[in-house]
């Protein structure tokens, strides 16, 4: 179907065009000008956390850098490969929409949906080994210097049995702890804190992105997008981007922190 139809005065209308605009490219500048001003409150609004986690970081350093120590690098790293691949697969969806293949740029969507849903699925290991290991703030949260035994012990056996007491894992309020360890202990508690709610943040901002984007490849196999109008698939590759962005300052500051101190 041509994207040219006649209006009721006998004038030619593009029907991706809504009636707002004059033309296409007004329309273009207009949606790519919104989705800025969307992503800058975005900006703010994970800049909350940001700020949060740079008080805190400056304040107990020492607490942090080893908290940070006991997540996985080798997944994080992982899933940053992985999201670096979607951001490919995303631009090239944006390229082929400009050239007008539109069979192609579904598929690169399709790809795209297919790299993020590995980036959770990783994620939900590594959030259920955390879990296992007694690092989730909450009644299961387990005084913190001990929780690297209690990595071990979970790694070598492979069983899901959480360590307890019995294996010398003790949890915060302890009354065997002293003053200083249950401090220290509390300003662990506040780094998993932050890394559980930015991480979880950042994967409900991709879990929003999957719907965008299945119906934007759904529009694309249709036909919808043409070398004058793919107006959509560059906006939300826009959105896909800054939640790739947002992972690669996640990454480093709070999975390389204590990198240093080594295992």
């Amino acid at each position: 179907m041509s994207a040219i139809e006649e209006t009721e005065h006998g004038h030619g209308h593009n029907k991706n065009l809504a009636h707002h605009f004059d033309t296409l490219e007004q329309q273009h500048e207009a949606n790519t000008l919104g989705m800025w001003a969307f992503l800058l409150t975005e900006v703010l609004f994970f800049g909350g956390l940001f700020a949060a986690y740079t008080v805190y970081r400056y304040k107990y350093s020492a607490v942090f850098e080893e908290a940070s120590n006991l997540l996985d690098i080798t997944l994080g790293a992982v899933n940053t490969a992985i999201l670096i691949g979607s951001s490919l697969t995303m631009a090239l969806a944006v390229r082929n929409s400009q050239l007008g293949n539109s069979t192609k740029t579904g598929h690169w969507l399709v790809l795209t949906i297919i790299f993020g849903m590995g980036f959770l699925g990783v994620k939900y290991f590594e959030w259920k080994h955390d879990y296992d290991i007694h690092l989730m703030p909450g009644k299961n949260f387990f005084h913190w210097q001990f929780a690297k035994k209690a990595k071990e012990i979970h790694t070598k056996e492979h069983s899901h049995r959480l360590p307890g007491p019995q294996d010398g894992v003790l949890k915060d309020d302890d009354p065997s702890l002293g003053v200083k360890a249950r401090l220290e202990s509390e300003q662990a508690r506040l780094f998993y804190l932050l890394y559980f709610c930015m991480t979880s943040l950042h994967a409900l901002h991709m879990v929003v992105g999957f719907g965008i984007i299945g119906v934007i490849a759904w529009k694309a196999y249709s036909g919808v997008f043409s070398p004058d109008y793919y107006t959509p698939v560059e906006i939300i590759g826009l959105y896909w981007h800054f939640v790739d962005i947002v992972w690669i300052f996640l990454f480093p500051l709070l999975y390389l922190l204590g990198a240093h101190l080594g295992h």
